[in-house]
């Protein structure tokens, strides 16, 4: 029976040991940026959930839609952004687009009701949190893009 468990003495041997610590170092570089990617999730959790926290889900049913899309898109994005960081942090200035979209959304979006001050509030606060969430993760994207390989910190 053939070999099928070769240990080496030696982790230093192992044939794959090159490409894990590639591998590594290109994640630790990023270590930063990746902090964004929960406050994103979690910004997004809240979005879909603000409806209901703000009670505002039966007097306002175009806006509740719209902050539940909205907020499950922001945490689909922010998986991506935690699970896929080397392709998705490019897609990162869409958290700001969305961020500006929630902005505006209370006056675009409720045709036929008004909006009250808690709900532009609430929306108006999601909006800015998103537009810092997508312009650090733009400035991460930067400044991890401007640095040259296999510089340090």
């Amino acid at each position: 029976m053939a070999d099928l468990f070769h240990r080496h003495a030696d982790m230093a041997e192992h044939p794959d040991i090159a490409e894990m610590r590639e591998r590594y170092a290109r994640i630790e570089s990023a270590r930063g940026v990746t902090a964004l990617d929960g406050l994103v999730l979690l910004t997004g959790l809240y979005t879909a959930i603000s409806p209901w926290v703000v009670h505002f889900n039966f007097s306002n049913p175009e806006l509740r839609t719209n902050n539940l899309l909205v907020g499950i898109a922001l945490a689909v994005i922010g998986m991506a952004l935690a699970l896929a960081p080397e392709r998705m942090y490019r897609m990162s200035g869409v958290v700001a687009v969305i961020g500006v979209w929630m902005i505006i959304s209370p006056w675009v979006v409720t045709v036929g009701h008004t909006a009250t001050r808690g709900i532009i509030w609430n929306n108006v606060l999601i909006g800015a949190v998103c537009c810092l969430l997508g312009l650090a993760a733009m400035m991460g994207v930067v400044r991890q893009t401007a640095r040259p390989p296999g510089a340090g910190r």
